[in-house]
């Protein structure tokens, strides 16, 4: 990692083997079409010597391990959200769209073609490419502006990606934020732009 940039999360759903390990939430839920895990839980033997359970306990119900590394620019003005399943990017508005607009400034173009190159790398047939505003403006609004700055950030990526890459686009508006809308700094995290998809290979090791 560069001095440039922080980690700032690891963890999230887990499970042990006597009971349930109470863990934070993330501030939103993830917006439908979100990929969830499809791993099936781990096989265990309650039986086991190994377990060494006391007399009387029983295991909890397993669960699957999933794994959650976010890491930030300085700026915050990319994120990068890696999981067993899928990998997101969190694009902030003010880089890639003049204010209230959804014409792509010249800058844009190199952070998409970026995460065009991560796509193709990982080889990844399915793309989602979501919009989301703060909660200035009226409701309508948000969806119209969200919704555009998705699609301009499709047709971009669209280019260097394999013709036959499904795509799911859509604009959310205020909903589901990634931090608090009663400031600005929390307003402009959300104004973003996410571009998520699947994993085909395992996420990098933490160091």
């Amino acid at each position: 990692m560069t001095t440039t940039s922080r980690r700032l999360a690891v963890l999230l759903v887990a499970s042990v083997a006597l009971g349930p390990l109470v863990v934070p939430v993330a501030y939103a839920d993830d917006p439908p079409g979100s990929a969830a895990s499809a791993s099936a839980p781990p096989v265990i033997d309650s039986e086991s010597p190994g377990l060494m359970l006391p007399d009387g306990a029983t295991l909890a119900a397993a669960k699957v391990l999933d794994i959650k590394q976010i890491v930030e620019d300085e700026g915050g003005e990319q994120r990068r959200q890696d999981t067993n399943v899928d990998v997101t990017f969190a694009l902030q508005a003010e880089v890639l769209f003049p204010k209230n607009s959804a014409k792509l400034g010249a800058p844009a173009h190199a952070r998409i073609a970026a995460i065009a190159a991560e796509i193709n790398k990982l080889g990844s047939g399915r793309v989602r490419v979501f919009g989301f505003t703060d909660n200035l403006g009226t409701y309508e609004h948000g969806l119209k502006l969200s919704k555009e700055r998705a699609v301009a950030v499709q047709q971009v990526l669209a280019r260097s990606l394999d013709p036959g890459t499904t795509f799911d686009i859509r604009g959310y508006s205020e909903d589901y934020p990634i931090a608090d809308n009663g400031s600005e700094e929390g307003r402009k995290k959300n104004r973003r732009v996410e571009i998520s998809f699947p994993r085909t290979t395992p996420p990098p090791a933490t160091p």
